[in-house]
C-alpha cells in the first residue's frame, strides 16, 4: 500500500472544503484504511462519501486491494486535535489529566499550547458557617491532558 499516496488523495479530499479537516489517518492490518475527518461545523454523510469517492477512485484495486473507512468522531470518542477544541469553545468538558487529576468545566480559552477551564464551586466561608459559590479556573498545556470529553447534556 502506497501510504504517501493516500496520504496525498486524503489531503486533496480536504482541501475542497475548507471546513474539515483530519483527525486520523491509519493503514490497518489486511490493507484497511482508516480515516477520521471532522469539520468546524461537522461533517455530513455526504462529505464521507465524497472523501471516500475520491480515495478510491485513484487507487487501483486490481494493483492492490484494500478496505476503506472514511468517518467522522463519535459523541462518545476524546477530543484529539487543537481544532476540536477551538471548535468546542462554549461547551463543557470532561477533563482527565496525566496526573489523575479530573476537571469539569466550561471550555473558554484555546490556543496552541493549553486550554482554559471555568466553573463554580461551592466552598464553605472563609469564616463563619455554610458556603459560598465561587468561580474557579484551571490552564491545561495539551501535553498534560490525558483525556478530554465534551459532556453531553440532553435537554
Amino acid at each position: 500500500m502506497n501510504q504517501e499516496k493516500v496520504k496525498e488523495l486524503v489531503k486533496e479530499a480536504l482541501d475542497e472544503n475548507e471546513d474539515l479537516f483530519l483527525i486520523e489517518l491509519s493503514f490497518q492490518s489486511n490493507n484497511k484504511i482508516y480515516v477520521e475527518v471532522d469539520g468546524d461545523n461537522g461533517v455530513n454523510l455526504k462529505e464521507c462519501i465524497r472523501i471516500s469517492r475520491h480515495v478510491e477512485h485513484n487507487l487501483d484495486r486490481e494493483e492492490e486491494d484494500f478496505g476503506l473507512e472514511v468517518t467522522s468522531p463519535d459523541v462518545s470518542n476524546p477530543l484529539k486535535v487543537v481544532r476540536q477544541y477551538k471548535k468546542n469553545v462554549g461547551r463543557i468538558l470532561n477533563v482527565v489529566t496525566l496526573d489523575s487529576e479530573k476537571y469539569e468545566g466550561n471550555l473558554t480559552e484555546v490556543n496552541e499550547e493549553e486550554i482554559k477551564l471555568e466553573w463554580k464551586a461551592r466552598e464553605p466561608k472563609p469564616i463563619g458557617k455554610g458556603k459560598v459559590t465561587v468561580s474557579k479556573s484551571v490552564v491545561l498545556k495539551y501535553d498534560k491532558i490525558k483525556e478530554a470529553k465534551v459532556k453531553i447534556i440532553f435537554n
